[in-house]
């Protein structure tokens, strides 16, 4: 019993940081019709200045609270940040081209960052390990866990209904679904699509980065963590269907005990899993588990 206890539990904290990259990468996807290559590379971006911020809290000897707190608002304000400059600095010039320009430009923009991190940070790995002891170790059914692994499964619970709650229970939420449904429309009504198109773009930069931030206690920040994630991330998105909040996080559930079954009962088949659950998914539904309604057009 214990031993299927730990793969559901190994499998939903996967899950929780995994979700909120997806969310991010298919937020961006829903609103600006853009497969973002360079969405991993937000992730590392995040880890990499949140190892950085905890690494000068810990050199001042302030308590790891202040350093868990210090990195999610710092890389709250450069990820979004970066992600305004990004959008309207190069994105925009490119809209209205075909979607292959736009995976392109996206694509160079991985290479340029994956650089970009070599040259600040260096290419030894990188540990910033203070707020990973920040909630002690945690009893469940038996279990020992460390705490803050347990934690990141009700903050991605959070985010995830934040952003529902947002985009389907408030009038921004509302102007952004217009948007999504029909883009035409919305700009005879009024509204400002490419105020929304920043927003939404750098709200996925916001969540890939905190997602980064997140882990980075838990991992060590080294070249090719971006590659990494976009792999599980298009997984996930795919998986859950393009531009589905309930699907990234059903994609990012399934994918995350398929990683812990297979780390426990076979490791040498942990990605063939993934891939195994992704062509299923496909053969069976092709659109992904939730295929966003269209509205039908005139």
């Amino acid at each position: 019993m214990n031993f299927f206890l730990t793969i559901i539990l190994d499998g939903l904290i996967q899950a929780s940081w995994l979700f909120i990259v997806a969310l991010g990468l298919t937020l961006v996807f829903g609103v600006l019709k853009i497969l973002n290559i360079a969405h991993g590379s937000f992730y590392a971006l995040g880890a990499y200045i949140a190892a950085t911020v905890v690494t000068m809290v810990a050199a001042r000897s302030l308590p790891p609270s202040v350093g868990f707190v210090a990195m999610l608002l710092s890389v709250a304000l450069i990820a979004s940040a970066v992600g305004l400059l990004l959008e309207r600095g190069l994105l925009k010039m490119f809209y209205g081209r075909d979607e292959v320009v736009l995976l392109l430009v996206t694509y160079a923009v991985f290479l340029i960052l994956e650089d970009v991190t070599k040259l600040i940070w260096g290419v030894n790995p990188i540990y910033a390990t203070q707020p990973y002891e920040l909630f002690g170790n945690i009893e469940f059914a038996g279990l020992y866990y460390v705490g803050y692994d347990l934690v990141l499964i009700p903050i991605s619970a959070v985010i995830g209904f934040a952003i529902w709650f947002g985009l389907n229970r408030t009038v921004i939420g509302k102007i952004v679904l217009a948007v999504i449904h029909n883009e035409e429309m919305s700009v005879s009504m009024g509204v400002r699509v490419n105020r929304v198109y920043a927003i939404a773009f750098a709200f996925g930069v916001l969540l890939a980065a905190l997602a980064g931030a997140l882990t980075a206690p838990k991992i060590s920040m080294q070249p090719g963590l971006s590659s990494d994630v976009i792999i599980l991330s298009f997984a996930i998105v795919v998986i859950g269907g393009l531009g589905s909040v309930e699907g990234a996080a059903v994609g990012a559930i399934l994918v995350g005990l398929a990683r812990a079954a297979s780390v426990h009962l076979m490791p040498q088949a942990e990605l063939f899993m993934i891939y195994l659950i992704m062509a299923a998914v496909l053969m069976f539904r092709p659109e992904g588990l939730f295929k966003r309604e269209m509205a039908r057009r005139i």
